[in-house]
């Protein structure tokens, strides 16, 4: 049997979980291929991502992948500081 977080999800600070939590992990990632912290980000969104993104808080979720934070962090929205 599957866990209830195959029905429902991870918890995730929102709006979109695809645009958001998401996007915390691609900058996530980022860093860990990086093998650290960057001093300095060049960020292009592409596709719905560009679209939607700014609404969807998709570039304050890379910030935050990219400072460390994780999908549930309740620091995500305030990232740019």
């Amino acid at each position: 049997m599957g866990s209830i977080f195959d029905i429902l999800g991870p918890v995730m600070v929102g709006p979109s979980s695809s645009h958001t939590a998401g996007a915390v992990r691609i900058g996530l990632i980022s860093t860990q291929l990086f093998g650290r912290r960057p001093g300095r980000a060049t960020i292009y969104l592409h596709g719905s991502f560009a679209a939607t993104g700014k609404g969807h808080g998709t570039d304050r979720a890379i910030v935050a992948g990219l400072l460390g934070m994780k999908p549930d962090d309740m620091r995500i929205p305030g990232s740019f500081e």
